[in-house]
């Protein structure tokens, strides 16, 4: 990403601390890598929910994000393979990530399972290094969120949104293939939590919230007499736009 200066307008933020942003994205990639390893010849041409997308494009399409957090070079080439290609009306991570699908989408399914577990310590470390002072300066390109632009800092997408997006894809994979898909208190639990906690305050109104399985909870704020009750990983794909949802939980959240 190149950097600017944080302007008058509030640039979004992590709401969790450094440390405990990077323990989540180690514990992550790992998973991550171990769900590829674990797929099986026909589980990579399957469909995902990601349109267009099927479990190769997609572990490509992870394989090359983890690539493009692993170094600043790394993140130049990307950026720049992409605004070449970047048409108009397009958010600029749109083009990223179809460059990565058609760059590392011709790896074989070895090569695959083979470079996610090779850049997954490496992209870790890499987001771990990363100093505070650029950290908490701006991403120059707004984001499209509930239909409105913007702003984020560079660590918000280092130490929130690159976790996610593993995560909300390691979800997509075990969906696609069936496999199981492991989850702990601990760790999706805590990646729940954040999203909860971002969720409620895009939209800013009372709610009571319980959320099941193993990365679920209860959150409240305010009185109401709703309350919504559902497990905590449909939760979050409706959040990010995988299935519908209404009232409060039209409120997307990145991923």
């Amino acid at each position: 990403m190149t950097a600017v200066e944080q302007t008058a307008v509030t640039a979004r933020r992590a709401a969790l601390t450094h440390a405990d942003a990077m323990r989540l994205a180690r514990d992550e990639y790992l998973r991550f890598a171990d769900a590829v390893a674990s797929l099986d010849g026909d589980d990579w041409t399957t469909p995902t929910e990601c349109v267009g997308w099927t479990v190769h494009d997609l572990v490509a399409h992870v394989v090359g994000m983890s690539t493009m957090a692993s170094s600043p070079l790394e993140n130049v080439r990307q950026t720049r393979a992409a605004r070449k290609r970047l048409r108009p009306g397009r958010q600029l991570v749109d083009a990223v990530t179809a460059y990565q699908v058609e760059r590392f989408g011709q790896q074989t399914t070895d090569q695959l399972v083979r470079s996610m577990a090779a850049i997954a310590p490496k992209a870790a470390a890499a987001r771990g290094r990363t100093p505070r002072l650029l950290r908490n300066r701006t991403i120059p390109e707004q984001q499209l969120v509930n239909g409105a632009a913007e702003r984020w800092t560079i660590g918000y997408a280092i130490d929130t949104i690159l976790t996610r997006d593993p995560w909300m894809h390691r979800i997509d994979l075990a969906r696609a293939t069936g496999h199981a898909l492991v989850l702990t208190e601990e760790h999706d639990g805590a990646i729940v939590a954040d999203v909860v906690q971002e969720w409620a305050a895009r939209h800013g109104m009372p709610y009571n919230l319980r959320l099941t399985g193993a990365a679920g909870g209860r959150w409240h704020c305010g009185t109401t007499d709703e309350r919504l009750d559902l497990d905590a990983i449909e939760f979050c794909r409706i959040l990010a736009g995988r299935a519908e949802g209404a009232g409060l939980l039209t409120i997307q959240v990145p991923f």
